[in-house]
């Protein structure tokens, strides 16, 4: 269940200047539907990894990412940047 991006779901919070991402939100099945519902409603994007959300759920909830999940997060963080800046310019 965890490798299935429609059925987990993880949620992170990320200020620039503020340090690493950290795990706001994580979960399964119902939970995961919850998470991504909203995400939707408050218009915040959405990223399917599922290996990165199968390595969030590892962590604990308020807890900011470990070093090795720099490179992945960093991914994330700049399709979120280029979403924002698509919309910006329309």
């Amino acid at each position: 269940m965890a490798n299935d991006p429609r059925r987990s779901a993880a949620a992170l919070h990320y200020e620039h200047g503020e340090g690493a991402p950290t795990l706001v939100a994580k979960g399964e099945g119902f939970m995961a539907e919850k998470i991504l519902a909203t995400a939707q409603q408050h218009g915040v994007p959405i990223h399917h990894d599922p290996a990165l959300v199968g390595a969030l759920s590892r962590l604990d909830l308020g807890e900011q990412i470990p070093t090795e999940l720099f490179s992945a997060v960093a991914t994330v963080i700049a399709f979120i940047y280029r979403l924002k800046q698509q919309q910006e310019s329309r």
